[in-house]
Parts: C-alpha cells; sequence; structure tokens
C-alpha cells in the first residue's frame, strides 16, 4: 500500500503552522512538530529541508491561503481591511504567526515581497486614476491598511494573546471591525470624496 505522502505533508504543515505560531522560529521543536503531526520526524527534513524552510513553507501556505481568502481591492480598501480583520479573527493564531516572523525575519523576499509589489502597484494605479488620495506613498498607504488591519489583535485580551485573554464578544468585534473599515476609508478617500 502506497503512503499518502501529500496527507502527511498537510499534517506536517499544520502542527508546524501551531508550533510556530506558539513558539517562533527560534522556539519551535521539530520533534514536537513530528508528534503532532503523528509523522516520523525524518520525514520533515526529506519534505522541507531544515526548521527554517519548514517556517517557509508554512508562511508561504498562510499567504496563499490569504489571498485566496481576502482578494485584494485597490478600490475598496476599507473593504479589504475589514475582509482583513475578519480573517485575522478566524484564525488568530496566524496574527501570532505574523508577529513571530517580524520579530524573527523582519526582510520579506520571494511570494511574500512579490505579493506586496503587486498591490503597491494597484494602489499606486488607482491614486494616478484618482480613486485613492494620492497625497501618500502608495507603499506606505498598503502599511497602513495592513497596520489598521491588525492593530487590535495585539490589544491585551485579543485572539493574538493565543487564547489566553478574555477573548472579544461580538459587539466589540463588530465595533473595532466598524473602526477599522472607517480610519481606512478616511486615510483613503480622494480629497472631496468624505476623506
Amino acid at each position: 500500500m502506497a503512503r499518502d505522502s501529500s496527507a502527511t505533508k498537510a499534517r506536517l504543515l499544520d502542527a508546524a503552522f501551531s508550533e510556530f505560531a506558539a513558539y517562533g522560529i527560534a522556539g519551535a521543536r521539530v520533534d514536537r512538530i513530528a508528534e503532532a503531526a503523528q509523522a516520523n520526524k525524518r520525514l520533515i527534513y526529506v519534505y522541507y529541508g531544515n526548521k527554517e524552510q519548514l517556517f517557509d513553507a508554512v508562511l508561504q501556505r498562510a499567504l496563499e491561503t490569504g489571498s485566496e481568502s481576502v482578494p485584494f481591492d485597490a478600490d475598496d480598501l476599507p473593504g479589504y481591511a475589514g475582509a482583513v480583520f475578519d480573517h485575522l479573527i478566524e484564525r488568530p493564531s496566524l496574527m501570532r504567526l505574523v508577529l513571530w516572523k517580524q520579530l524573527e525575519r523582519p526582510e520579506s523576499a520571494g511570494t511574500e515581497a512579490e505579493s506586496y509589489a503587486g498591490k503597491i502597484a494597484a494602489v499606486r494605479q488607482a491614486q494616478e486614476a484618482g480613486r485613492i488620495d494620492a497625497g501618500t506613498d502608495a507603499a506606505d498607504v498598503l502599511t497602513l491598511v495592513m497596520a489598521l488591519s491588525q492593530a487590535w489583535f495585539g490589544a491585551v485580551g485579543a485572539p493574538a494573546d493565543g487564547g489566553t485573554g478574555t477573548g472579544w464578544e461580538a459587539e466589540r468585534i463588530a465595533r473595532h471591525r466598524a473602526a477599522v473599515v472607517e480610519a481606512v476609508r478616511r486615510t483613503t478617500a480622494p480629497p472631496g470624496n468624505g476623506g
């Protein structure tokens, strides 16, 4: 009977996501990942090379899932910010993974850099067409949108604390989401369009 390597890889990526979100790259342990995935530790090295390359695969998968779940629309940055907020509410561990990535590997490369470059270009085109305020550099606009979308996740008791906080009530989530969307709308609206 042939082994199902795709199922093993998926279990390893799921287990690695949880491990990296909890402990970061430096604190993650390959033996814990293998145990959680019910796989031989050697398979991590066979499939992914080393712990850092496994982290890259986990991050790549998270970026792809995020792109599929939250399509980027430069003409609706408030809607995009709200969708990013919703995506993070559904996946609070993702924010922890992103924070660890920023702490341990602040540079962006590969697919991550390409994704941002494409979004920056789309924002710049919308600015040139007058659909977004052109008073701020396109890269800074994208940074502001992402920062506003993620800001609440660093609050005490927020989902990004790993579930050890007080958690959020639905009403509080709705208020924060509305604040994010409104802040992005005001930040990006062209002059004369309610900005």
